[in-house]
């Protein structure tokens, strides 16, 4: 993880995140200079942005909003006090309603970032200045520094090129905090194919079969809001083990980039848990990142020691060598 300290200033009233990135200035200056790549890590995992409009010139305004995995949305705005590329900007950071304008009983408050070579990448300072200690307080309680932390995460894969980034890298799983785990793997194969490979019962059906010895009984994906998904394993010949399946609700589709559902063991109440599946394609090559939200640590921790990882790897094998071939 990039971010090496956040600490806030009650005396001074400010918040500053350090962050070093193993790419050279212009690099990392090009990824903040551009909406498209802005969406892929200003959000918290869970909570991509969308930038509506982006004018990167003194003076201008850039409009974005977040959106959760539940509906929920959040917005805000940039307005560019002073821009010097590839080394700093300045801006005022502030919270807006869905036509940007600025969201009553909330603060603004004037972040500057800062770009400058350490070593062989780049050391980022961002320090947002308020205009009070509650309008600091305010954002702090809010999560501001967690999920500060989470959506520098995701920076390492928008400086690198996808393919260096994760090819022949398998499954990988990443314990964000006690609840959240983030599963990455590479496919080689366009996004639109990928998509209708989670979505499409007869497709579903080729690759979705966890470890060898185990067939798919039973597939239902959702495939609008509102919708109940379900599958169903079992073993096959000699295999042992007992039949299993899930169950949930899907509460957000954005085809072909993003899905939300629930889930939860059938015949079971519970635990819930959200999975929030997201696909980026770059250059023939598309990257599955599965967000997944546990109730607890102790579930979390359960059901990464039953070899989830492992079977989900068997499966992405079989999705390309089977679909994507």
């Amino acid at each position: 993880m990039p971010v090496t300290d956040v600490t806030t200033d009650p005396e001074n009233l400010t918040m500053t995140v350090i962050a070093d990135f193993a790419a050279p200035v212009e690099r990392v200056w090009n990824a903040y200079a551009d909406p498209r790549q802005l969406e892929r890590f200003w959000g918290p995992p869970g909570w991509p942005a969308t930038f509506t409009s982006f004018d990167h010139t003194v003076g201008g305004r850039a409009n974005y909003s977040m959106h959760g995995p539940r509906g929920e949305r959040s917005s805000g705005s940039w307005e560019f006090l002073a821009i010097d590329a590839p080394h700093r900007f300045e801006v005022i950071d502030s919270f807006t309603d869905e036509d940007g304008a600025p969201l009553e009983g909330f603060p603004s408050m004037r972040m500057v970032t800062t770009f400058e070579a350490s070593g062989e990448g780049t050391r980022m300072v961002n320090t947002s200045y308020f205009d009070s200690l509650e309008a600091l307080e305010q954002v702090v309680e809010m999560g501001a520094v967690e999920g500060t932390k989470m959506a520098m995460s995701q920076l390492d894969a928008v400086l690198m090129d996808l393919r260096e980034y994760a090819q022949g890298k398998g499954t990988r799983v990443e314990l964000l905090d006690d609840t959240h785990v983030r599963i990455t793997r590479l496919i080689e194969g366009p996004r639109e194919l990928v998509w209708r490979a989670h979505h499409e019962p007869e497709l579903v059906r080729q690759w979705m079969l966890g470890p060898d010895g185990w067939e798919m009984t039973e597939v239902t994906p959702g495939i609008a809001v509102g919708d109940t998904h379900r599958t169903s394993w079992a073993p096959v010949g000699d295999t042992e083990g007992e039949p299993f399946g899930f169950d949930g609700e899907v509460l957000l589709v954005e085809p072909p980039r993003r899905a939300v559902t629930t889930e939860k063991m059938i015949g079971t109440d519970g635990p819930v848990n959200l999975n929030d599946l997201n696909l980026y394609e770059e250059d023939g090559a598309t990257l599955i990142t599965l967000y997944i939200e546990y109730p607890d640590r102790e579930t979390r921790d359960m059901i990464l020691a039953t070899g989830m990882a492992d079977g989900m790897e068997s499966s992405f094998q079989r999705l390309e060598r089977t679909i994507l071939a």
